[in-house]
């Protein structure tokens, strides 16, 4: 069996609409200080394209969605961090979601998984991490904590057997299942079609079709059920992909040599959480 090595564009998640051929990052956070002061910093690293920080508002996302980033610097102290985040990851799948200000939590750290998060710095990180975990993720590597990789495995090792019993519902399409992942979102049909750039009718018609495959007659119906069956499916497989690159990332939380990270492995910072 031979492997293929994907292109350096491949591997880092440039965008075609890329003018520097680095990849286009973008900061959310509801805090204006935060936004600017991030930005500025990871500018003067000269690795990424940053892109306008916006903040956690619908249309501070509608906005960064626009810009088409490769990935998303999200400050997770927001309540509404965790819908954000699968919103991204709906709308643009391609997407690398990195979490900053992380509390190592596993409530916090469950909650960030399940939302598709690809990478967690600290609240004691430095720019130099969140630029790490930037590139890690564009490669699909996790970069995260002696702590954070615990949890993880731990949790997938707890619901594997009772996610064993669930699947998808097979009679949906991919597309049904965006439409579906969003009204259990609450959003409506019009903010649905601008999150998923269709219009309004071809929502309204994946809807229908949904109630009448799912054998209901209510959204929130449809949105109960999907809940019913899918929440430990779809965890799991979000911890999966999270913890399987584990393997190929060093304790600092990049391969020790691997494009974009620097040949030789910082010594490790001491730490009271293991």
């Amino acid at each position: 069996m031979h492997s293929v090595k994907p292109s350096d564009d491949v591997i880092f998640g440039r965008s075609p609409h890329s003018s520097t051929g680095k990849p286009r990052v973008a900061i959310l956070s509801d805090i204006r200080l935060y936004r600017e002061a991030l930005t500025m910093s990871l500018t003067r690293l000269q690795v990424f394209e940053m892109l306008a920080g916006e903040e956690l508002s619908r249309a501070g996302v509608a906005r960064v969605l626009g810009q088409q980033p490769d990935s998303v610097i999200l400050d997770v102290g927001a309540v509404e961090s965790f819908a954000t985040a699968r919103l991204l990851r709906i709308s643009l799948p391609t997407i690398s979601v990195v979490a900053f200000a992380v509390t190592e939590t596993q409530h916090l750290i469950l909650s960030c998984a399940e939302a598709g998060i690809a990478g967690y710095v600290g609240r004691d990180g430095s720019e130099q991490d969140i630029a790490d975990a930037v590139e890690c993720a564009l490669r699909g590597e996790l970069y995260c904590s002696k702590r954070v990789a615990g949890i993880l495995s731990r949790h997938i090792a707890a619901v594997s057997g009772q996610s064993s019993q669930l699947d998808r519902h097979p009679a949906l399409t991919e597309r049904e299942h965006q439409v579906l992942n969003l009204v259990v979102e609450g959003m409506s049909n019009k903010e649905i079609g601008r999150a998923l750039q269709i219009c309004d009718a071809t929502v309204k018609n994946h809807v229908h079709n949904i109630l009448h495959k799912l054998h209901v007659h209510r959204r929130g119906e449809a949105a109960a059920r999907f809940r019913s069956r899918d929440s430990f499916s779809s965890q799991v497989r979000s911890w999966r992909e999270n913890i399987s690159p584990l393997t190929a990332v060093s304790t600092n939380g990049c391969a020790p040599n691997a494009r974009g990270c620097r040949a030789t492995p910082r010594p490790p910072r001491p730490s009271t959480t293991c």
